[in-house]
């Protein structure tokens, strides 16, 4: 019969069972919980669906504001945000953005507000 997790470790000699990966919303939630509190309650405005009208403009802009990088207010922090934004409606973009922050969930947990694996 299968143990099941409990509050104990497991016995020596017995690696703790891998978690299930983080569905991709809550990887997203836990970034944006690392937002100043406006930032915060705008990013979760925008995802909604209903702020599609909102938010695919700003993904543009986003991107296009980020080929003024060489002007004070623009800069390259621009196109990771737009491309975020975007990635809510583009499928491809989608995926890649889950592959990225499931690299940033196993290699930079803290980034997530998540505590380091054992060991690290």
């Amino acid at each position: 019969m299968p143990q099941t997790p409990g509050p104990f470790p497991p016995p020596h000699g017995r690696a703790p069972a891998p978690q299930p990966p983080r569905p991709r919303d809550e990887l997203v939630e836990l970034a944006l919980q690392r937002l100043p509190e406006k930032g915060r309650r705008a990013a979760q405005w925008l995802r909604q669906p209903s702020a599609r009208w909102a938010r695919i403009p700003l993904a543009l802009a986003l991107i296009a504001g980020s080929a003024l990088a060489m002007l004070p207010v623009f800069g390259m922090w621009m196109l990771p945000f737009g491309l975020l934004l975007l990635a809510e409606d583009v499928p491809l973009l989608r995926r890649l953005s889950e592959r990225l922050l499931r690299w940033v969930e196993r290699r930079r947990p803290h980034w997530l507000g998540l505590a380091p694996p054992d060991g690290h």
